[in-house]
């Protein structure tokens, strides 16, 4: 068995709050049970939908935030301090995006003292290609691989509405006996980046009621379910075109899809009598990817295994995939080589 992991841990959904309830019962766990050292550097407000982006005209800058017992929720300082009474830790809040905040961790805050970076818990899952694709969890945990440091994204499905605050504990100890399995048996890939091993996990927890079973959920080894969107914006009317902000709940995709799918009941496109305008605002309809129908999800694929209501793991690669060639069609004097 490995030495315990100096860990730094990040998110997409921000510090602890309603758009993010998940990140410190996790940092909890990890460090009150797994007695981890755990250094937290998560945005300053919640950055879904914005993958492995990076600021780069911006200026990034940070403050420090201290939680408290029991939900977190803690005071924002200019300053690092001392430790007031009731607060756990010292964090730090950037004005970046998720890939931002583990970079600068990794090269600026505590350079060549982190091991590993767990991205999370997300507020709604990251399984398919599609969500994977536009995740900052999963950007952070891209961003953290890219710097060749072992990483793992981990979300928490949104299934019931809303999640009972009982199944948040129960999710945390899986999440660790998880993290803490990979950490140990670590895969080998002859393709990755970091002394042939993998890159990347990516897992994805369901938050259903069996959590609260004693045998729990099952746990699969999966792939990624490769699945696509279409229309992600529509166009907007001009009473409604003076805001340039994101009108998108801070939510992930499992919760904002039924609140988008709702807006778009409500108005606010533009009228056959009104001319055209090129202002448009993101208002996808995912809800074909988030309850799909189980026949037509590919047995063994992580939208599969949360459809089942199992927990998955997928092995990831830290690139754009690319499709093997095959000697057997195009020669093997003539290998990727193309002969027009």
């Amino acid at each position: 068995m490995l030495m315990s992991p100096r860990v730094l841990l990040v998110n997409d959904d921000g510090p602890p709050g309603p758009q993010s309830p998940y990140i410190y019962g996790l940092y909890r766990h990890l460090t009150t049970n797994l007695r981890w050292d755990v250094k937290v550097v998560v945005p300053s407000s919640q950055k879904s939908w914005i993958g492995n982006a990076f600021h780069i005209k911006e200026i990034t800058k940070g403050k420090y935030y201290y939680p408290k017992e029991p939900n977190g929720i803690g005071e924002v300082s200019s300053a690092s301090r001392p430790l007031n009474e009731g607060e756990v830790a010292e964090w730090v809040l950037l004005d970046g995006t998720p890939a931002t905040c583990t970079n600068i961790a990794l090269h600026n805050l505590y350079p060549g003292t982190i091991d590993l970076v767990i991205s999370g818990p997300n507020l709604g899952r990251n399984s398919s290609t599609a969500l994977a694709m536009s995740s900052g969890t999963i950007g952070a945990a891209m961003s953290s691989a890219l710097s060749q440091i072992r990483s793992i994204a981990i979300s928490y499905g949104t299934v019931l509405h809303p999640t009972p605050n009982k199944l948040f504990e129960p999710a945390d100890i899986l999440s660790g006996r998880v993290i803490h399995y990979l950490w140990n048996n670590w895969g080998k890939d002859v393709g990755g980046m970091r002394n042939g091993e993998i890159d990347m996990y990516n897992v994805n927890i369901p938050m259903i009621m069996e959590l609260l079973n004693p045998e729990g959920i099952d746990v699969h080894w999966t792939h990624m379910w490769r699945n696509s969107y279409g229309q992600l914006f529509k166009a907007v009317s001009t009473p409604h075109a003076t805001s340039t902000t994101r009108d998108v709940p801070n939510k992930g995709p499992d919760v904002a899809g039924q609140y988008l799918a709702q807006q778009s009941e409500h108005g606010g496109d533009i009228s056959r009598d009104e001319p055209a305008t090129l202002v448009f605002k993101f208002s996808p309809d995912i809800q074909p990817l988030i309850t799909p129908s189980v026949d037509s999800l590919p047995v063994g694929s992580d939208g599969w295994a949360i459809a089942k209501g199992h927990a998955s793991i997928t092995p990831l690669r830290a690139c754009f995939a690319h499709v093997d060639h095959d000697p057997a069609v195009i020669g093997t004097e003539s290998l990727r080589i193309l002969k027009l």
